[in-house]
């Protein structure tokens, strides 16, 4: 395609007299915008323990944490039940109504589904209620007291059970709220979110729905993030924007967590009649669900924020009307430096049409005015998705290059101290969009060049608006700023301050819009995901070209050495971008080192068929660490052998068979009607263990219905031998009753009973993991598993 030389005029937005010290006060200004916007998703500092009585103390809520998170407390352990002992006591010491809901209930989302057939679970959920003075509904601060069988769960959740203790104590010392005020810590959430479930389904104090704000943690710091609503949440996000102290959040988050196969306790509310908010801090994810989410990992400050902001919800949604919360749509929210702004979603597909034509009307300017061509807003157009897709495939590339260096990452949700690699990427965005706009800025223009970035902000828009709508002010917002600055400057003397001033306030609002976006998605999604960050990185780029340019020489005009040298100082700010990148990673691989404190994460399971004696060590590691590589040395399916682990490829090894019973099956009764054959029959545990497994052999059965300790649970066949599977979390030591009505295949039926614990520590052949090896973040870790298959 032929494109005119650049003229000797300068064909960006602004031509200040002094390049120099435009491009400094601009750069200082965004600077400034952008430490501002960091500052302000900052967390408080922690209250003292002297701290009025009527405020939330990180100081008080902490010693709740240290006695919750003293050890590990799966539910249905022994240190599960002195929690809940300590709960109830602390309750019940506030004057609080409170009483211990005991059930079976069923699993609430999709968490257990790789263990076949229905999840259930006995649940000790601790419940207690403030009376309201005049109730129009009930608000529900709710947390999990569990822990995972391998942490003690500092952060997830004592911090959230702390916080509502807290929170009900301050409640308590002042006048009561209009509405019910009900505190709820449920029990078997790690498990299978059933706590929560079998709250919001079976309790009296759940009749009628109500506000739920349920309060979680998924790392050890950072902000608290509100990212998950209701439906139709316009009301809520209202109230959340005014009465909490630190409103952090974005309907972007709450698109995408919509869209993710993940649960909390709020999704067991979501199914009923609830409306609601989910609050969490995320940052420090390397201690998630490891034995490392001790009390003292724990960022105080992330502690008073939740804190502050369940206080100020549960004080104000105490004293408003609550039957009218349900609005009719959902608002767009985001953070602009300390506040909420918020707007009626159905505003995103009209603002986004409206950037989109604001765009269109700077381009015909351009070209109007002879600032660029027809073929270079062509160009631009199409060579600004350049570093959009290129800023994301090479931080994709940078963090294969450092796991190839450090594999032990593979198995961590974030690297104990990611901050230089999270720099890294950034850099290495800024050094894909420099480099790009040094190699084309002078053969077609920077007026043209941010005008295809703006295009493609204003196009995402749109499609955002019409796919993802929480999200389409992330790109409409920044497009709509940067092409009325645009047409700003080019109303007034390219020369002056004026066109400086407006491309600067544009790149400012993409600052704001879009930085906290880069700073909130590295924690949340993880440096394997960091290309995510990368490509917003490159959009607020793209936003601000028109600073950037002031960066450069002036764009043409420039002969020989004037040229050569104009070239040179061009390319400074990508080289500097790119030696920054480097220089961060290097940091990052030197500074973050496994160690006694921040050890290699190794995951191992054993598990022992008790009826042929063998026994295996299973791992989920797709490449093993070396301890774990000293257990395992193949890959096989354990579909077949123990339906109750999962039915995918593990690692695994030889293991000797250690002297453990099996669970105990009795069949307590066998009645047959018709073509139907109706067993109950008992699962008895013979050691203590966390969970147990039936799994029916559908070869020799079809199974219609199944009970399970006197609830009906849905009957969902999976592929594979055993088609069908009751996972039963917490049994009691009598064991657990379940009655089945088949129709058999012939004479007998075959099933497979399997119990699981925690621990390896006495297993024949383990040995103890040196001081910087440590255990990775999930529910099958130090497994210890027994099956057997009886016929009946």
């Amino acid at each position: 395609m032929g494109v005119p030389p650049i003229r000797p005029a300068d064909r960006a937005f602004a031509k200040p007299r002094r390049r120099l010290p435009a491009a400094v006060a601009a750069l200082v200004a965004l600077l400034a915008v952008g430490a501002g916007v960091v500052v302000s998703l900052a967390t408080p500092a922690p209250r003292p323990a002297s701290a009025p009585a009527g405020d939330f103390s990180a100081a008080r809520a902490y010693r709740t944490v240290e006695v919750i998170a003293a050890r590990p407390h799966v539910a249905g352990s022994a240190a599960n039940d002195r929690v809940r002992e300590h709960l109830v006591g602390a309750l019940r010491g506030l004057g609080l109504e409170t009483e211990v809901q005991d059930a079976v209930a069923p699993e609430a989302g999709q968490l257990s589904g790789a263990a076949g057939g229905a999840t259930l679970a006995r649940v000790r959920n601790v419940v207690a209620r403030l009376p309201g003075t005049d109730p129009t509904g009930k608000v529900f601060l709710v947390a999990h007291y569990d822990s995972v069988q391998t942490g003690p769960g500092g952060n997830d959740d004592a911090a959230g059970t702390a916080t509502i203790l807290e929170v009900a104590r301050a409640l308590t010392t002042g006048p009561r709220p209009r509405n019910d005020v009900v505190f709820v810590l449920t029990d078997a959430e790690e498990a299978c979110l059933c706590g929560a479930a079998g709250f919001a389904a079976d309790h009296p104090l759940a009749d009628g729905g109500g506000v739920v704000l349920n309060l979680e943690a998924r790392g050890s710091t950072g902000p608290v993030i509100m990212f998950e609503t209701s439906r139709n949440n316009a009301k809520l996000v209202d109230v959340f924007g005014r009465a909490a102290p630190h409103p952090v959040g974005t309907s972007f988050a709450v698109e995408i967590y919509r869209a993710l196969p993940n649960d909390t306790d709020f999704t067991a509310f979501l199914d009923r009649d609830f409306v609601g908010l989910n609050s969490a801090y995320i940052d420090g994810g390397a201690i998630y669900h490891t034995p490392l989410d001790v009390p003292a990992r724990m960022d105080r400050g992330s502690l008073q924020m939740h804190g502050d902001n369940a206080l100020g919800l549960a004080r104000e949604f105490g004293r408003t009307d609550l039957g009218d919360l349900r609005s009719g749509h959902d608002d767009t929210y985001f953070p602009v430096l300390g506040l909420l702004v918020r707007y009626p979603g159905g505003l995103n597909l009209p603002l986004a049409v409206a950037a989109l034509l604001a765009v269109g009307a700077l381009g015909w300017l351009l070209r109007r005015r002879g600032r660029a061509t027809a073929g270079t807003l062509a160009a631009g157009a199409g060579l600004a998705l350049a570093p959009v897709v290129v800023a994301p495939l090479g931080a994709w590339l940078l963090w294969a290059a450092i796991t190839t260096i450090r594999p032990g990452y593979a198995e961590l949700l974030d690297p104990y101290r990611p901050g230089w690699y999270r720099l890294a990427v950034v850099a290495l965005a800024a050094t894909v969009l420099l480099c790009w706009y040094a190699l084309l800025r002078r053969r077609f223009g920077p007026a043209a060049l941010a005008f295809g970035g703006l295009l493609w902000l204003a196009l995402f828009g749109v499609l955002l608006a019409v796919l993802v709508p929480g999200a389409a002010y992330l790109t409409t917002l920044p497009a709509l700023a940067g092409a009325l600055a645009g047409l700003a400057a080019l109303a007034t003397r390219r020369d002056g301050p004026w066109p400086v001033v407006a491309v600067t306030l544009a790149g400012a609002v993409a600052v704001i819009i879009l930085l906290p976006t880069v700073v909130l998605l590295f924690p949340a999604l993880g440096m394997g995901m960091g290309a995510v960050a990368a490509l917003f990185a490159t959009l607020l780029g793209l936003a601000a070209l028109p600073v950037v340019d002031l960066l450069h020489p002036r764009a043409g005009g420039q002969r020989g050495l004037l040229a050569l040298r104009a070239r040179r100082l061009g390319a400074l700010p990508a080289g500097a971008a790119f030696v920054a990148a480097a220089v961060f990673a290097g940091v990052g691989l030197a500074v973050d080192r496994f160690d006694a404190d921040h050890p290699v994460p190794t995951h191992l399971m054993y598990a022992l068929d008790a009826g042929t004696r063998k026994a295996a060590w299973l791992s989920h590691e797709e490449m093993p660490q070396p301890w774990t590589d000293s257990y395992v040395d193949r890959n096989i399916s354990v579909a077949d052998d123990f339906p109750g682990i999962g039915d995918g490829e593990l690692r695994a090894g030889p293991a000797p068979a250690a002297s453990l019973p099996a669970p105990k099956l009795e069949v307590l009764a066998d009645d047959r009607t018709g073509d139907q054959r109706v067993l109950r029959v008992r699962v008895t545990p013979q050691r203590s263990v966390r969970l147990l497994t039936l799994h029916v052999d559908t070869r020799t059965a079809t199974v219609r219905s199944a009970t399970v300790a006197g609830r009906d649970v849905p009957v969902k066949a999976r592929e594979g031998r055993w088609g069908f599977g009751v996972v039963f979390h917490a049994p009691p030591p009598e064991g657990v009753e379940i009655t089945l009505t088949l129709v058999p295949r012939g004479d007998t039926v075959t099933v497979r009973a399997m119990d699981a614990s925690d621990g390896l520590s006495s297993v024949p052949g383990f040995r103890a993991r040196p001081a910087n090896v440590g255990v990775v973040g999930s529910h099958s870790s130090e497994m210890l598993a027994v099956a057997q298959t009886y016929t009946l």
